[in-house]
């Protein structure tokens, strides 16, 4: 399982890597296991200003849909639009071509309730 030790993480499942007061997010690698061939991700929160854990989308793999759940709090700035055409980078590359969004943070501390490399691969019994 990869659990990339410079990133956080989330009780659902979505990692995150800060660089400055923005934040880029995706699903980790344990996430996209779980869900299978993702055949879609749709974010309908772009340019809205969201609280930590509202849902800012959904991703349709072949058997399920599952909701995202925003990990900090601020505005959704930018989409990853190759996953329009090309979802299955979700899959092939979780914590790099595959992530999801980018938010610009309304409160950076917010971070340090996230959880460390170490206490997600306790939680999914890593």
């Amino acid at each position: 399982m990869n659990i990339p030790s410079e990133l956080k993480y989330t009780k659902d499942h979505e990692w995150v890597r800060i660089e400055g007061d923005t934040a880029i997010v995706g699903i980790t690698d344990f996430a996209q296991g779980e869900l299978g061939d993702i055949v879609y991700v749709e974010v309908d929160a772009l340019d809205e200003e969201l609280e930590r854990e509202a849902v800012f989308g959904t991703v349709e793999a072949v058997k399920t849909v599952s909701d995202l759940f925003l990990p900090l709090s601020g505005e959704i700035v930018e989409f990853n639009e190759a996953l329009e055409d090309e979802p299955e980078k979700v899959n092939t590359d979780p914590y790099g071509d595959g992530w999801m969004i980018k938010i610009k943070l309304s409160d950076p501390s917010e971070a340090d309730d996230l959880l460390t490399p170490d206490d997600y691969k306790e939680l999914i019994g890593g």
